[in-house]
């Protein structure tokens, strides 16, 4: 290890603590990833910084505290540039500036879009294929939740609202917005263009995420109107893309994701069992007597759950997320949803979900010490 590159291993082994950390490699792909965000100098500032949001006095306190020569002016400024890249989070509560440390995804790497360097997303793919999949992995507890698309869902199911995103997005107020996928702009810079729709335009965000795009001045998200909002998700369930909104009940955006491009779903994929990554109440059954073998069913799921045996379709549960893309274009009518016995009720906010999925990290002792040290204004 270089002198450096020290600096990132420390910085790394912070950012491990979030909710969804930063394993090592051997290969240190890792420290490449960093090197991508923060220059040596912002590596060494931003190793003050904190898993939750803390006011820039308390992060100046500990920058003074562990010798570095800088100005309080100084320091909001190269934390205002680090926000403004995507490197870590900025919030505004009345005139003060808070900031924490980012998750790489979903996070830094999210707010990368329209910026995207072939050389990045390379790393992040080598990362995301290897040891960064087992992390995001780890709790199962998942930061997306995979809902049914809107024609595959019977009328005798009752469906709660936080599975209808139709239902979601008409009762909420505020403005919408929308931004490029960039996992298909990843996968666009190393030529390996997705297969499932030439649809860009598809992440879409709720009023929370929508301000937050605008307060660090992203220039890629744009506002649009609820009906807009309606219109690109029903596009994307056109094109057999997945519904995946942010696993709460309140969610802040809404993933529409294909078996090509998406992090998520490639990566999942490598798992034997990839059903045990999602959430999801519902999954797909087909009656033999009325298929007829058309591979329809095969050719639009994204997951590879269907397999052809004897000329009719069976669907591997271990495989199914319950997405429903199956449904409306099966030919024969053959395809159903049914409901899980064992139904899944998403966190309330975003927040919520990861306070839980940290609390099945590090156990009640280890919430506890955090919750201790940050009352105390302690790094966790």
């Amino acid at each position: 290890m270089s002198t450096t590159d020290e600096v990132y291993y420390e910085l790394r082994e912070q950012i491990d603590k979030m909710p969804i950390g930063m394993p090592t490699t051997e290969t240190g792909v890792e420290i490449r990833i960093l090197k991508h965000f923060f220059t040596p100098k912002e590596a060494r500032l931003a190793l003050h910084l904190n898993i939750v949001l803390e006011p820039i006095e308390r992060i100046y306190k500990r920058a003074k505290k562990a010798g570095e020569k800088i100005t309080l002016e100084e320091l909001e400024e190269v934390l205002n540039r680090l926000a403004m890249n995507g490197s870590i989070l900025i919030d505004v509560k009345g005139e003060k500036k808070l900031y924490s440390y980012a998750q790489l995804a979903m996070g830094m790497y999210e707010f990368q879009v329209d910026r995207l360097t072939k050389e990045f997303y390379e790393d992040f793919e080598e990362y995301l294929m290897g040891e960064f999949r087992k992390e995001a992995a780890r709790t199962k507890i998942p930061q997306l939740r995979t809902i049914p698309i809107n024609k595959s869902i019977p009328h005798e199911l009752h469906v709660a609202t936080y599975e209808d995103m139709r239902k979601t997005i008409e009762k909420t107020d505020g403005k919408f917005g929308v931004i490029n996928c960039v996992c298909k702009q990843g996968k666009d810079l190393v030529g390996e263009n997705c297969k499932t729709s030439d649809l860009r335009e598809v992440c879409l965000m709720f009023p929370s995420s929508i301000e937050y795009y605008k307060l660090i001045e992203s220039e890629s998200a744009r506002y649009i109107t609820k009906e807009e909002t309606l219109e690109i998700l029903q596009r994307a369930e056109d094109a057999g893309l997945v519904i995946q909104p942010s696993n709460s009940q309140e969610p802040e955006f809404i993933c529409c994701c294909c078996g090509d491009c998406c992090a998520l779903l490639t990566a999942a994929k490598q798992f034997p069992k990839p059903t045990e990554l999602f959430a999801s109440n519902y999954y797909a059954e087909v009656d033999q007597e009325l298929c007829k073998g058309c591979e329809t069913c095969y050719d639009r799921c994204q997951m590879d759950a269907p397999m052809i045996e004897e000329e009719k379709s069976m669907i591997n549960l271990e495989r199914c997320i319950g997405c429903g893309l199956c449904v409306p274009t099966c030919p024969e009518e053959a395809i159903s949803l049914k409901k899980k016995e064992q139904i899944t009720v998403p966190p309330k906010t975003l927040d919520d979900l990861y306070i839980k999925i940290l609390r099945k990290k590090v156990g009640v002792w280890g919430m506890l010490k955090t919750g201790i040290k940050t009352v105390l204004g302690q790094k966790v």
